[in-house]
């Protein structure tokens, strides 16, 4: 792989290599530069570059390279400037066209040199045989190999700039316009593969543009100029495919017109309405859907009635002629009777899809929706004031055909006004995208339309006719075709007619033939005897006998009743608990997918930044390093300029300004030089062209003369031998004639013969097949004997294994209540023992609280006795005595807590009082000389042994010796 410092210096090696005669390795060249990553940056040598790449690209059909170094070239330009890629691109279709066409011009048998079916297929077996086994090769072969690998590469041109152009919103006018322009290809070479390839790749574009929202650059499809861009594409896209007559691709085509449309939902402008609908009726037309057809054409008269207003009166009138005939051609029973059951289903789906295109609501009922809809739409055309626009002959036609009842005569006077209405139509010059109607194609519907007609009337008034007088009530079709018509009416149950060749009559009677009031009759006259009956015999109140029998019928039903009530409720609030988490899904997802949104807006305006600031920074030194070489070559220009006889710009006044409009100037002066040669060349040639005229002109009239002459005298010699033939073949045919009538008898034996062996044959087989129904019909009912006893066994052993499942059930359910029974009872007995439990423990708590309350009030009782003699003047006992007796009531009882600051004021209030605590002593008279801490904690641990949690731990043991002993018995 080559490098190069600068792009200049690969073009110039490029140019090296193509003069000494390597054009494929100056291609290679310039695609490893325009492939490489080191020139990532657009620069104006970059598309000099290209266009030298596809130059020799398409002088050496090599579309691969040239599609490779598009998409390189694609990434460069996109974020900088987009015009340039454009520029390259119409330089590259425009080489490939004019390559095509001078190849199409070199070939002298166009027609025989584009006899290709696939332009991207490879050569077949028997054109290479060809090629090897014959020496010298035709002229058709060799136009084969000079036009058709041209055209191939072009249409590979096509195709690759769509690829590149697709979903990008900066050049949507250049993808309209490689569309419309392969679409032209397709059509001027009559390419039907290549077109429905090129649909199919325009649709799969749109598909990627509606599957992938989140692409950078694509288009938006609510913006008017891109919905604008991409119907006209698609618009031209039917046209072609009408004018190459591929009627599936147009209707994929109007299906793609009415997606975009629903896709966006907005409707198009009214003059591409009008083409929609124009070509739609078109398409019914040659797939026989006449009934949308019609609704077509309604839509085509009011969209011109309403928009066009330069509508003509006159073009106003055959449009509506049309819509009315179109109507009229719709067939008057449904084809679709005694159809299959898939088949009925392709021709649902098939008619909703034709129907979604035209805005038509089909009639729910399949047995009768041809038929309501055919009347529908007449109606339809009475109340919008089409038969008010129409012509007066299809005015008389439509009256005749659907309200008159001529049977005798209906057909005698149609044929004239059919007459006149296959002359009328021709070109709307008030309605271009109407461009031509002709009325004439729906002669032979209504010519069917009126032999049904007449038919259905005929049926209604006579019951037998002769075959003879019923084809000369119809002059329009020979009796087979009325017998053909006849049979296809009865199979939809039209019209029920009976033809008797060998008696030569027609019988509308339906007495022979089964019918739907035959095969009922016993049924009506059941009906009509039962309602007689209850006429004489008015029937009794039975709403006391079935309240009699069903005395709880109303409380079933309302329960019932209920019952579907509440499950209705249950089911809408399922669905509204579906459609809430669906809800919340989807916006959980849309929140996700605008978060990832953010995150990649935001990425990409950080890369755009970085980007911009580098493209800044080489911009600036591209255009310093471009001053310099623009001010170099400024003076080299000035010293060059000094060598001419009159110096143009004096020496001083020298600038780049004035060389470049120096330059100009001169280019000016040259172009205006070349112009006037070129008006001088032109006049020369046109005083020639017509010296020549003139002097052919009597030439040109003499020989037509002479023509003139010698054609006539042609025309009298054959006249004369045409009857000269006409005469000798009629003699051959009366001796014919007179030859064969020796044979007629022989002929009437032979026809008795063959007729006897036939009705024999029929005797013998039809006793077989009766025979064969017998069996058929006893081995069915075997069958079915077998299958009955098979259906009994079956629904026995079920009711015998339902039975056992029952018992079995019937045990568990016992078995769990009896253990369910004991424990419940061994849990009531555990309760009891517990309730006992708490009982005593609450018993012994009381006893001894009683105990310490005991013990305390003698501990107290000592202490005051003992502090009593202690008191040193007998006089102060009177006002001590109420502190001595506060002092032990102060004094907190023994054996609860006391805090230490409560415990700290007493011992202060005891000195101050002047009294003195005797240390506390037990039963026995022994002092306590522990601190009063030690006690405390104590009388703490004592208090805490007595506690109610803990009473079956702790309540009877003994913690101290001066608590351990209860009071003296």
């Amino acid at each position: 792989m080559s490098t190069f410092a600068k792009p200049e210096n690969a073009l110039k090696r490029a140019e090296e290599l193509i003069n000494v005669g390597q054009k494929q390795d100056a291609l290679q060249a310039l695609h490893d530069l325009i492939t490489s990553k080191r020139h990532r940056a657009w620069q104006k040598s970059l598309e000099k570059i290209m266009f030298r790449y596809i130059d020799l690209c398409v002088e050496m059909r090599k579309g691969r390279y040239a599609k490779d170094g598009l998409i390189q070239y694609r990434i460069v330009c996109q974020l900088v400037n987009v015009n340039s890629l454009e520029e390259v691109i119409k330089h590259f279709m425009h080489l490939s066209t004019e390559k095509a066409e001078v190849a199409r011009n070199q070939a002298q048998a166009l027609e025989e040199a584009l006899n290709v079916e696939d332009l991207e297929a490879d050569k077949r077996p028997e054109d290479l045989m060809l090629s090897y086994v014959s020496g010298e090769k035709g002229k058709d072969r060799s136009d084969r190999e000079v036009v058709t690998p041209w055209f191939k590469f072009l249409w590979e041109t096509y195709r690759t700039v769509l690829e590149i152009l697709r979903n990008n919103s900066k050049l949507e006018n250049l993808y309209a316009m490689t569309a419309h322009r392969a679409f032209q290809f397709c059509k001027q070479y009559k390419r039907p593969t290549e077109f429905r390839r090129l649909c199919e790749i325009i649709r799969n574009h749109l598909s990627n543009l509606n599957k992938y929202k989140d692409q950078r650059d694509r288009p938006d499809l609510t913006a008017p100029e891109s919905l604008q861009l991409y119907l006209d594409t698609r618009f031209e896209q039917l046209k072609i495919a009408t004018e190459l007559e591929l009627w599936q691709e147009a209707f994929r085509s109007v299906e793609d017109i009415h997606g975009l449309m629903c896709l966006v939902k907005k409707t198009p402008k009214p003059s591409l309405m009008v083409v929609y609908y124009a070509k739609l009726t078109e398409i019914f037309w040659i797939s026989g859907s006449h009934l949308y057809h019609a609704y077509a054409w309604l839509k085509l008269f009011l969209l011109q009635k309403n928009f066009n207003k330069n509508l003509s009166q006159k073009d106003l009138q055959t449009i509506a002629s049309s819509v009315v005939l179109a109507a009229l051609s719709v067939p008057p029973y449904d084809h679709t009777r005694g159809a299959s059951h898939v088949e009925l289903e392709n021709e649902k789906e098939r008619n909703l899809r034709m129907a979604n295109l035209i805005n038509f609501n089909l009639d729910p009922k399949p047995e009768s929706r041809e038929v309501l809809s055919r009347s529908a739409l007449l109606h339809e055309l009475a109340s919008k004031g089409v038969m008010s626009c129409v012509l007066p002959e299809v005015k008389d036609l439509y009256h005749l055909l659907e309200h008159e009842f001529l049977p005798l005569d209906l057909t005698l006077k149609v044929q004239p006004l059919l007459n006149k209405i296959s002359k009328l139509g021709g070109k709307l010059a008030s309605a271009s995208s109407v461009p031509e109607v002709q009325l004439s194609k729906y002669v032979p519907s209504l010519e069917k339309l009126a032999t049904l007609r007449l038919l259905q009337q005929a049926s209604q008034v006579y019951q037998t006719m002769t075959i003879a007088s019923l084809s000369q009530m119809i002059p329009f079709f020979d009796f087979s075709v009325v017998e053909k018509i006849s049979v296809d009416a009865g199979k939809h149950k039209f019209l029920t007619m009976k033809v008797d060749h060998k008696n030569g009559a027609v019988s509308f009677s339906v007495l022979d033939l089964e019918s739907d009031s035959l095969r009922n009759h016993l049924t009506v006259l059941a009906e009509s005897l039962n309602k007689a009956r209850s006429m004489i015999y008015p029937p009794l109140n039975k709403a006391s006998k079935i309240g009699d029998t069903l005395p709880g019928l109303s409380e079933v039903v309302e329960k019932e009743h209920k019952k579907l009530l509440a499950r209705k409720t249950i089911i809408e609030q399922r669905k509204e608990e579906q459609e809430r988490q669906l809800l919340e899904k989807e916006r959980e997802e849309e929140l996700k997918r605008l978060q990832q949104q953010k995150n990649n807006e935001e990425a990409e305006q950080k890369r755009l930044a970085v980007e911009f600031e580098n493209r800044k920074r080489q911009r600036i030194q591209k255009e310093i390093e471009e001053r310099e070489r623009e001010e170099a070559k400024a003076l080299l220009q000035g010293k060059l300029g000094k060598k001419q006889k009159k110096p143009l710009i004096e020496a001083e006044k020298l600038t780049k300004q004035a060389v470049m409009e120096l330059a100009l100037n001169e280019q000016l002066r040259e172009k205006q030089e070349m112009e006037k040669k070129l008006q001088k060349v032109g006049k020369q040639m046109d005083h020639l062209e017509r010296a020549k005229r003139e002097e052919a002109a009597p030439l040109i009239e003499a020989a037509y003369q002479q023509r003139l002459v010698e054609e006539q005298h042609l025309h009298e010699r054959e006249q004369q031998l045409e009857v000269e033939l006409s005469r000798q073949r009629h003699d051959g045919d009366l001796k014919e004639k007179n030859r064969l009538a020796r044979v007629m008898e022989n002929k009437r034996i032979f026809q008795e013969r063959v007729v006897s062996n036939r009705q024999a044959e029929f005797e013998r087989m039809r006793q077989e097949r009766e025979e064969r129904f017998r069996q058929l019909r006893l081995e069915r009912k075997q069958d079915r004997e077998a299958k009955r006893k098979l259906i009994f066994y079956l629904r026995s052993e079920e009711e015998r294994l339902n039975k056992l499942r029952e018992e079995e059930e019937a045990k568990k359910r016992e078995e769990a209540e009896r253990r369910r029974k004991e424990e419940a009872e061994r849990k009531a007995k555990l309760d009891e023992i517990a309730e006992k439990q708490r009982q005593r423990e609450k018993e012994l708590e009381e006893k001894e609280r009683l105990r310490r309350e005991q013990i305390l009030a003698n501990e107290a009782a000592a202490r005051s006795s003992s502090a009593i003699p202690a008191r040193p003047q007998p006089e102060a006992v009177t006002p001590a005595a109420p502190a001595a007796a506060a002092a032990p009531a102060a004094a907190p009882a023994a054996g609860k807590y006391v805090p230490r600051h409560l415990r700290e004021k007493i011992a202060a209030e005891a000195p101050s009082s002047g009294q003195a605590l005797a240390p506390e002593s037990d039963r026995w008279g022994r002092k306590d000389d522990r601190p009063s801490a030690d006690r405390w904690r104590s009388d703490d641990r004592r208090s805490f042994g007595s506690g109610a949690d803990d009473r079956r731990s702790f309540g009877g043991s003994r913690s101290t010796w001066s608590s351990s002993r209860g009071p003296p018995r």
